[in-house]
């Protein structure tokens, strides 16, 4: 009877570690699971993510040659304001010349 009563014993004990094992079995499938939803989760949000980018990237790129068309602009203004500049201070010149020559007469 012994034998038995070990043998029922051992008997309980593997059901208990099976039934243990069927739960975390279960448990890890519903991880995978979880896994699973929370990858395609990411995957998406950084798909997201990217078209932003791309989005900010063209826009900071329009943004940039906007940028050097207004840059150009103002220095094409500022040369032209220095030959003003420029010619205004030769014609000074010119007419102190000549007040200095019709000084002379």
């Amino acid at each position: 009877m012994k034998n038995y009563e070990e043998k029922e014993k051992r008997l309980n004990d593997m059901l208990n570690k099976l039934s243990l094992m069927s739960t975390r079995i279960s448990t890890t499938n519903n991880s995978g699971v979880d896994l699973n939803l929370q990858k395609n989760q990411l995957i998406s949000e950084k798909e997201e993510v990217e078209k932003k980018y791309e989005a900010l990237l063209g826009e900071h790129q329009n943004l940039k040659r906007q940028f050097e068309k207004i840059k150009a602009e103002i220095e094409a203004k500022l040369d032209s304001q220095n030959r003003v500049n420029d010619k205004i201070d030769e014609l000074n010149q010119e007419t102190e010349g000549l007040i200095g020559e019709i000084d002379k007469w």
